[in-house]
């Protein structure tokens, strides 16, 4: 039996219609949340931490801990899985997940005019002006997903789908009836090829997904179970690479064979390196005297310590909420909001981020302070590397353990 995969425009009446398609066929849906759930439990991150691999902004930690690309192999895992059970609804930026290959599926788009849905939006109790940012933001993050995924920039180009249908136009009866009747299109039938699809789908999601959970990022194909892994970055030690990869991805279920390549991007300047998951790799640097919050960034980098920096207090709030630093490590005396204010912020809305205090103007009782707000250490500049590198270690995990004994990110998630 065929498959349906529906990707909508956000206000474009996508929740009604997918659910009456779903009573109608009788399929199960599967929407992005719950990939997201199923793709949380198999990689042990938080769901907001999943879910934020649908976000056209990247985190500035991602070049460190690769959590977008793990999430995203997470995702396919369950995507391909669900695919592999056939007769289903897959509704949501996942649909773009199911590879070309696999004909037996029903694309849908369903959008509508922005007058409409901005009618929608505010019928929803959305003002104008956040209806419209809001619109924009999911259109652009739609954008971005279609471009990684599927190598088109414009999320509703008619190439994507079979059946492009207008919301503001259609009835949801009339759009779940063409759906339906499209069904027993012939071209939409399983054949041999279109399930073996389905089995490589299933095995190159599984692969990826083995080599993001220790570290690894390559280009993925498979082909009637033998495996090809490109490498896209320079190698110093290419051979050791190559073996290393081919461990990991052989045992993998239904693996065949597995070939390695370098791709057309090998000679690239940036070298390639493999993930340290137990080393800090989301650590923010808070202090508004720039030369040095630079030059301890480029120290802890050199020690392979995932950092990002901050000028000011207000800045340095922003990116904690949007992208969920592990570890702080903060200034006192800043313009504007200072160190402490900052502290006491960061504790109230994300209290696992450990925050070490690093300044060269505090007094016994901003130290007495900090640390009853819930600073994790406090330390006076000049400060050594060693002793501060080793203070970080601790601290980050604290703040892995206390997210792995369920102080979930989901609770602010963005």
């Amino acid at each position: 039996m065929s498959l349906i995969s529906v990707v909508s425009a956000t206000f474009s009446r996508e929740d009604e219609i997918v659910r009456e398609l779903a009573g109608s066929t009788g399929f199960p849906l599967v929407a992005d949340d719950d990939f997201v759930k199923r793709a949380a439990v198999r990689s042990e991150m938080p769901e907001a931490a999943v879910a934020r691999a649908f976000s056209a902004r990247g985190s500035v930690f991602n070049s460190f801990t690769r959590e977008r690309e793990r999430a995203v192999a997470n995702l396919k895992v369950a995507v391909a899985e669900a695919v592999a059970a056939d007769e289903i609804v897959v509704s949501g930026f996942c649909a773009h997940l199911v590879p070309g290959a696999i004909h037996h599926t029903l694309r849908v788009c369903l959008v509508a005019g922005m007058k409409s849905r901005l009618e929608s939006a505010q019928a929803a109790g959305i003002g104008d002006k956040a209806a419209a940012r809001e619109i924009r933001r999911q259109d652009e993050d739609l954008g971005a997903w279609v471009d990684d995924h599927r190598t088109i920039k414009d999320p509703w180009c008619p190439s994507l789908y079979d059946i492009v249908l207008p919301t503001d136009k259609t009835t949801t009866h009339d759009a779940v009836r063409l759906i339906v009747e499209s069904l027993g299109s012939e071209a939409l039938q399983p054949t041999a090829e279109s399930r073996l699809a389905v089995e490589d789908f299933l095995v190159e999601a599984r692969v990826e997904q083995a080599l993001a959970t220790v570290g690894h990022h390559a280009e993925v194909v498979c082909r009637e179970g033998n495996v090809t892994l490109t490498i896209n970055k320079h190698v110093l030690m290419l051979g050791r690479l190559e073996e290393e990869l081919q461990e990991i991805a052989g045992p993998v279920e239904g693996v065949r064979s597995v070939e390695t390549r370098v791709g057309k991007e090998f000679h690239r300047t940036d070298i390639y390196r493999r993930i340290d998951f137990e080393t800090p790799s989301r650590v923010l640097l808070v202090d508004d005297e720039r030369e040095f919050a630079q030059t301890l960034s480029e120290r802890l980098q050199m020690r392979d310590v995932g950092s990002a920096v901050a000028y000011d207090g207000e800045s340095a709030l922003k990116m904690v909420r949007d992208d969920e630093p592990d570890v702080m490590i903060l200034d006192l005396k800043m313009p504007g909001i200072d160190g402490i204010e900052v502290l006491r912020r960061v504790k109230i809305t994300n209290p696992h981020v450990e925050v070490i205090i690093l300044t060269g103007h505090g007094s016994d009782e901003d130290c007495k302070t900090c640390m009853a707000l819930g600073a994790f250490a406090y330390l006076q500049k000049p400060v050594d590397i060693d002793a501060l590198s080793e203070t970080l270690r601790k601290a980050n995990e604290k703040a892995q353990s206390s997210v792995g004994a369920g102080d979930s990110l989901d609770d602010h998630s963005p």
